[in-house]
Formats: C-alpha cells, structure tokens, sequence
C-alpha cells in the first residue's frame, strides 16, 4: 500500500502522542516512588531548643535511635505521614505535640528532660511518636474525650515497647563509646513504669481487663490525659504489640474518620477496625481490644 503524505503525518502525531503518555507515565510512577519512600522513619528529622546541658547532637543521636528502634520493620501504612520530624526541648511543661499552622507538614514533638537523661528523653519522645503514628500531629486536629484515653494508652505502650527494643540495640551497639552498660538503665526506666502501671490495676484481677474496664469507664471516659488507672490497658496493648507485629502497624489507621476520638469506646474500635481495611493493615489490635473488653 502506497503511504500518503497525511497517512505519514498521522502515523508520526501518533507516535508523538504515545510518547508523551509514556513520559508522564514514567513520571508519575517516579513520583510514586518518591511519595512512598516518605515516611516516619525515614522523614529528616531537626533537633531545637534549649537542651540544658546536654549536647543537642547527643540528644539527635537518642532520638534517631528511639525511632528507629519503635520503626524498623513496621509496615508504616498511615496516608497521613509528616515529610519532617521536629524535636524540641524546653525547660518547663509537659511534653507534648505542638500543632502549628506553619510548616503544615513537619511533627513537631516537645520534651523536657534533665541533662544527659536520655531515658527520661527515649520515653518521652517515644509517647509523643506513638501520637503521630496515631495521626494526631496535624494542624487542628482534635483529641476529645470519651475515646481519647484509649489513645493515650497506645502512646504510653508503644513508647514502653519501644524502650525494651533500644535497650537491645544500645547494648549490641550503643550510640556513643563505650556506653553499652547503659541499656541496663535502660531497661530498669522500663520496669519501673510496667511496675507502676501494674499497681495502679489493683484490685482487679489482671486477667480480667473487662471487669476492670467497667469498673473504671466513667473515670476513662471524661479524661483528658494519661492516668496510672488506665496501666491495665497500656500493658495489655504491650503485651499484643510485642506477641505480634502487625498490631503495630494498625497504629497507622487510629483516627482516619472524621469524629477521631469523640465517639464512645465501641464505635471507636469498630471505626478503627474499619480504617484497617481501608490501608491495608491487619486490624488484630482493635480487634483484640473488642475482645479482651468483653465488647463484641
């Protein structure tokens, strides 16, 4: 068949076109790959503040470790994931995420801690993470009663669980020379908040986390903080977390809908199951908390 000039022209419009389509094919899967390499641990992290005098690049190096420690080998799934971390230390007050307008993306974490008490400063950084991972570091978000004890639960246990973890790592590998001996301090800042979280569960029968929860919901319910009451709960969370993996990982779908934690414990756990689903995480934790509270 003989080509004609406007057959040539199309055949080359075409060729054109698929092209095109092919770049911003590429281009997209790049970009892609950039936004799924983006992640809590992997997000720069930024160290401010006063830090007494302990040394600000000594304070970084706890931090990364703590992170990494809490991190590695989680799924992190959550689509609300900071492009920053920020850590400051300031002489006075709680810790606390701070939420700000600017830099909408970066999780700002403050703490307070003594000089060089870099377990008092893995714990309290470690709380804070388990926030984020909670997706409760964005501009405006809103933690209410009665569902915001449950959540300050998760914090406190992924924190004691991730201290067990750096104490591991410190003493194979510790931060700074020489050091190691001090994953034994490590170690003992955890026991004594495990211990302290299992006296404040008395006189309830530890096993029995659905009588203690009845016993104690009126209190749980109008909290707006941590208690040493609700250390049933936080210790039953570590125990899940350490026994499996993936109940770390359902932290990423913690307040995924719009009403967060100001939905009654019930419907706080059946919304949380569901936002599993929607990421791609097992749902076990929620799932055992229904079970384990007698509230199936």
């Amino acid at each position: 068949m003989r080509m004609t000039r406007r057959m040539f022209l199309n055949l080359c419009g075409a060729f054109v076109s698929l092209l095109g389509a092919t770049a911003r094919s590429v281009r997209t899967s790049e970009a892609a790959m950039l936004l799924s390499s983006v992640n809590l641990l992997a997000a720069p992290l930024e160290v401010k503040g006063t830090w007494g005098a302990s040394s600000p690049n000594d304070a970084a190096a706890v931090i990364s470790r703590m992170r990494e420690a809490c991190l590695s080998g989680v799924r992190l799934l959550s689509d609300h994931q900071p492009d920053q971390l920020r850590v400051d230390d300031e002489a006075s007050g709680l810790p606390h995420i701070w939420l700000h307008s600017d830099n909408p993306t970066t999780a700002w974490i403050v703490v307070d801690i003594g000089t060089r008490a870099w377990s008092q400063l893995a714990y309290q950084f470690g709380h804070e993470l388990g926030h984020v991972m909670c997706n409760s570091w964005m501009w405006k978000v809103e933690t209410p009663p009665p569902s915001r004890w449950l959540e300050e639960s998760l914090a406190e246990a992924f924190s004691i669980r991730g201290l067990g973890l750096l104490a591991d790592a410190w003493e194979r590998n510790p931060p700074f020379p020489n050091d190691s001996r001090y994953g034994k301090e490590l170690r003992n800042y955890r026991r004594d908040l495990i211990e302290k979280y299992r006296k404040a569960g008395a006189p309830q029968p530890v096993n029995d986390l659905a009588a203690w929860l009845r016993a104690n919901r009126v209190r749980l319910d109008g909290t707006t903080g941590l208690g040493d009451y609700a250390g049933p709960a936080i210790l039953a969370v570590v125990d899940e977390m350490e026994a499996d993996q993936g109940c770390v990982e359902d932290f990423g779908a913690v307040n995924r809908w719009p009403q967060r934690s100001a939905v009654p414990l019930e419907e706080y756990l059946r919304l949380w199951r569901s936002s599993c689903g929607e990421i791609g995480a097992s749902g076990r934790l929620p799932a055992r908390l229904q079970e384990i509270f007698a509230l199936r």
